[in-house]
């Protein structure tokens, strides 16, 4: 609920605060005194477009302050938390625009941008006029307006719609790879061929450069290995160290302990240099091969290098990059049966989507003829009862949704064409139609806190305006009204009422909003019936309106 607004230097308003009440709030006052700056006013707090020029002549920046109470499960704090912001049971917005043109807003003392001021203003505040497109008028809401009305959620259409379009994503982003693999596949094939029909090892490169070299310089050095062979073996150091042992051995018995540990020290010769010899022979062994072999590591070490360089890839990199290839090969052979499948379940998809918005239509369909009833009860005391309300369906594009496009249309008498609320009522049959509109969407829940009605009783008088301000006072008692108007009848069913006037002086024209007391209401609406000269005539008319 909106329970103040505060107003500096806007227009022609330099300081205004008013502190709204629950209920019925009516705001009277001549043509031209400024009723309309306080919708300006508080459009520009809570984000609206509007007036570019809003600042009043001669200050630096306007400011305007706006105040709301909001409940545990208000809308609001899902829009406050979704946005960084705390959530309290009062909400504070201000904004400021300078006099450059510059808009500043804050939330709770939070700065925040205009987008944010706007989502917050679809939660707190409804704005209905005879010239009012973001409402009742604009045919885009007429579909989401049905469905409060009809308490229709729609999640499974959503669901639905989701799945769906999942799975149509997926059976594209399937088809684009096997394009795509379809326009390789030559080139697949022999390449996976190719790279089987070598099956290149994980280091094998390495190893075939390795024994490559090795037999490439084994001739230059298997001699000088061979002649290193023979002085290790018995006609070279093995043979000396025997005889230097059997000499010692035979001379240790005299030597009194003397060569015993040379003759160790030439057993441990002995065995290392056995170890030479075995490490020798092993050498020799490895130098030892056909002449045919080197030929083959040279064959197999350039076809290696050859397949590397052609892919782009390290040799080792061989083995994975087939693995990559063959699993390209693989979505190629078994893409007609994988697209199969992608059909079948986009196909279910759509079934399932299908079931789901036939049954939200069947469902908006039955809540359009019951709409239809309530508008023409609604339309009789408007003294519209000739008037014909129809809530037309039509097929739309799916979307998450459903399938459906809803239009609220008016014939102004039976047997006149139908067509848009805007397009065909007059300016008072068109406020009629928006008040009763709103009473039926209001009897199923979900609307804003604070409804706002500009004007809407313009055009209409006596029994019908009358008719009018008790359908404000029954919206009233479900949550806040302010409704701005120029008739007396509404004017006195109102619980609380401000009179806005302009004043002029030498310097400035400004204006004012003051409460009324019940005296000073009786003289207001006694000036609304008979203008400017207030007579005790008009002030008892005045009386027994408000008294009825």
């Amino acid at each position: 609920m909106l329970r103040g607004l505060d107003i500096r230097d806007m227009l022609i308003i330099d300081r205004l605060e008013l502190a709204f009440q629950p209920g019925l709030n009516v705001l009277t006052g001549e043509t031209g005194a400024g009723k309309s700056i306080l919708l300006d006013s508080l459009g520009f707090v809570l984000g609206w477009r509007g007036r570019a020029e809003l600042v009043r002549a001669g200050a630096e920046q306007g400011e305007v302050t706006a105040w709301f109470d909001l409940g545990p499960d208000h809308p609001a704090r899902a829009v406050l938390a979704e946005a960084g912001l705390t959530a309290e049971d009062e909400l504070i917005l201000r904004r400021v625009n300078t006099r450059d043109g510059r808009k500043t807003a804050w939330v709770n003392d939070r700065r925040v941008s205009g987008e944010v001021l706007r989502a917050l203003s679809d939660t707190l505040v409804e704005l209905h006029g005879q010239h009012d497109d973001r409402g009742l008028l604009n045919p885009r809401g007429h579909r989401a307006m049905l469905d409060d009305f009809a308490g229709l959620d729609g999640a499974s259409v959503r669901a639905a719609w989701r799945a769906l379009g999942a799975a149509r994503k997926a059976r594209a982003a399937a088809a684009a790879r096997l394009e795509e693999v379809q326009a390789e596949e030559d080139f697949l094939r022999h390449a996976v061929a190719e790279l089987d029909a070598l099956a290149p090892e994980q280091g094998e490169e390495a190893a075939l450069d390795t024994r490559r070299r090795m037999m490439q310089g084994a001739e230059k050095i298997r001699a000088d290995i061979t002649r290193a062979a023979e002085a290790l073996g018995l006609q070279g150091a093995e043979g000396t160290l025997s005889d230097a042992t059997r000499w010692l051995i035979g001379a240790a018995d005299k030597a009194e302990g003397a060569l015993d540990a040379p003759l160790e020290a030439i057993e441990r010769a002995m065995l290392e240099l056995d170890t030479a010899q075995q490490g020798v022979a092993a050498c020799l062994d490895a130098l030892t091969f056909n002449p045919s072999e080197l030929e083959e590591a040279e064959e197999r070490l350039f076809a290696i290098r050859g397949l590397a360089r052609k892919h782009n890839v390290l040799a080792d990199d061989l083995g994975p990059f087939a693995d990559d290839l063959r699993a390209r090969l693989a979505v190629l052979d078994g893409g007609a049966a994988d697209l199969a499948g992608l059909d079948a379940e986009v196909a279910a998809a759509e079934a399932a989507y299908a079931a789901a918005a036939d049954k939200l239509h069947a469902a908006r369909a039955k809540a359009a003829k019951k709409l239809d009833t309530a508008m023409a009860a609604e339309l009789a005391p408007l003294k519209m009862e000739r008037a014909v309300f129809a809530t037309e369906i039509s097929a739309a594009e799916p979307g998450s949704e459903g399938r459906d496009a809803v239009a609220f249309t008016v014939a102004t008498n039976p047997g006149a064409p139908t067509g848009p609320l805007n397009k065909i009522a007059s300016g008072g049959e068109l406020s009629r139609f928006l008040l009763a509109l709103k009473v039926c969407l209001t009897q199923a829940g979900g609307t804003p806190l604070t409804m706002i009605f500009d004007e809407i009783d313009r055009g209409v008088g006596g029994a019908t305006a009358d008719a009018v301000g008790r359908r404000l006072v029954d919206l009233s008692v479900k949550m806040q009204v302010l409704v701005v108007t120029h008739s007396p009848q509404v004017a006195a069913l109102g619980g609380h009422h401000w009179r806005v006037e302009k004043r002029q002086d030498d310097e400035a024209t400004t204006s004012t909003v003051t409460q009324l007391d019940p005296a000073a209401r009786v003289d207001e609406i006694a000036r609304m019936l008979s203008g400017d000269t207030v007579t005790d005539a008009a002030r008892e008319a005045a009386k027994a309106l408000m008294q009825n």
